[in-house]
């Protein structure tokens, strides 16, 4: 039986496609004003929630009811989007951008941003979710921080919203070894465009902090920077717990595999990787490592005067913001390896395939792997620059044809009391003339600066 959200009756006119005859359901006399909107008990479709008591969200929510009632195939293209991920955190992000942007883009786009934009969200409760519930649960929150924000970041960055819905809703993202000193998870989309980092409460506090003045600098600099690049925030709550996440562009490319990796702060104080660090598939290697293992990045005079001069105004804009402890991440793509690589990989899958007398397989026209392949191929060692924008070729007299990946990480730590009682403990540790991470802004710009411009040659 239908059971309406707002008090409503049994009885409420069924909504007819057009040219259909008017009924009454159950028998009833129809009701003298309009159906409200209800919830919605067809299978194979999603229950809606309450309605809000904001009245442009209601007549929304209410069109796309009727929408979704009127068009039956609207229930096929349905089955796409099932949220499948083994962590129930990870399903839940992926049903929250998906409503996200399904929201947004309902909404007009504003000729500019007004500062309640950057206090606002949007957040919803969702209970008895019954699609999916093999992985999803049923009983959970997910709101979003500053959406028209980070949208028209999206935008200045040249990221339509479809397409960024599509790579981390289609499928589920993928687990990434990498780790952080704060007990960070991170997880890649599908596509490995983009990257998802579990934040603190302190990180989004920040984040709202530094929002109006990123932003405008974005706008500045026409989207032109080294910076992270902060595409959304979220809150999840599952099971009463809650957990932050951000989505920022991957540094590294979707399709040109990164053999080696360094994290440089430019200090040399415990700036080692460890062993357990050592012992993963791609280590992250630190300044210590990078010097001992004698390592350069070879690009040529244009490219390093131009790497230079978006690397000086993004740290000084940090240094102006207080902000320090941020790092440049540092990928290396090997072209020679890689070639090599692939053709053992193509006589492996022939071996393979003679062996049990199969033939290798296409990839399936569902499959999410199945949207990079349609590309245009490239050649070894060339990428697109729209999407993997960090990238830089090697210069020509480089001894190793490569492909750098650079960019800074890491931005949200704020100089504040705790940065100065901790810097004050480790100079007595290590000396004043010791080069520890922990010094104020503008020396920890300078430092940094000073080392990356020696490693590029």
């Amino acid at each position: 039986a239908m059971r309406l959200l707002e008090g409503g009756r049994r009885g409420a006119q069924i909504q007819r496609r057009p040219g259909e005859a008017e009924g009454r359901y159950d028998g009833a006399p129809p009701p003298p004003s309009p159906p409200k909107a209800g919830r919605r008990g067809l299978r194979g479709e999603e229950r809606t929630q309450a309605l809000p008591a904001n009245r442009a969200s209601v007549r929304a929510r209410m069109l796309l009811v009727s929408k979704t009632k009127t068009k039956k195939k609207h229930f096929v293209a349905q089955k796409v989007k099932l949220f499948r991920a083994s962590d129930p955190l990870l399903s839940v992000l992926m049903w929250g951008v998906n409503h996200s942007i399904n929201e947004l883009s309902h909404v007009q786009i504003p000729i500019m941003l007004m500062p309640d934009d950057f206090k606002a969200y949007s957040k919803i409760k969702v209970d008895n979710h019954l699609f999916n519930k093999e992985n999803m649960p049923s009983h959970f929150k997910f709101k979003e921080y500053c959406p028209m924000v980070f949208r028209n970041l999206r935008e200045r960055f040249g990221i339509d919203d479809q397409d960024f819905q599509n790579s981390l809703t289609r499928s589920c993202p993928l687990a990434n070894d990498s780790s952080a000193r704060s007990g960070a998870r991170f997880h890649s989309s599908y596509d490995k465009r983009y990257v998802i980092k579990t934040i603190t409460s302190e990180d989004v506090a920040e984040m709202h902090n530094i929002l109006k003045k990123y932003h405008q600098y974005i706008v500045e600099c026409h989207g032109n920077t080294l910076l992270p690049q902060f595409l959304g925030m979220y809150r999840l709550t599952v099971d009463g717990i809650e957990v932050y996440m951000i989505v920022t562009r991957n540094v590294f490319s979707h399709r040109l595999s990164v053999y080696r990796k360094y994290d440089l702060k430019g200090s040399t104080v415990a700036r080692e990787a460890s062993d357990k660090e050592k012992a993963k598939e791609l280590p992250t290697f630190k300044d210590n490592d990078f010097i001992n293992d004698g390592q350069k990045i070879y690009i040529n005079e244009a490219n390093k005067k131009m790497f230079l001069e978006k690397l000086k105004k993004d740290v000084e804009f940090l240094a102006q913001l207080k902000l320090m402890d941020y790092s440049l991440l540092v990928g290396i793509h090997d072209v020679e390896r890689a070639e090599q690589e692939e053709v053992e990989c193509e006589e492996n899958e022939e071996e393979e395939g003679e062996s049990d007398g199969t033939h290798p397989v296409g990839t399936p026209p569902d499959s999410p792997g199945n949207t990079l392949n349609s590309l245009q191929p490239l050649a070894p060692g060339e990428f697109d620059p729209t999407i993997d924008v960090y990238g830089i070729k090697c210069h020509e007299n480089a001894a190793r044809k490569e492909v750098y990946f650079m960019a800074i990480i890491d931005i949200l730590t704020h100089y504040d009391a705790k940065k100065k009682a901790a810097h004050a403990a480790k100079t007595v540790k290590h000396g004043a003339g010791a080069e520890i991470s922990t010094v104020n802004p503008e020396q920890y710009s300078k430092r940094f600066l000073d080392f990356i411009a020696n490693i590029l040659t």
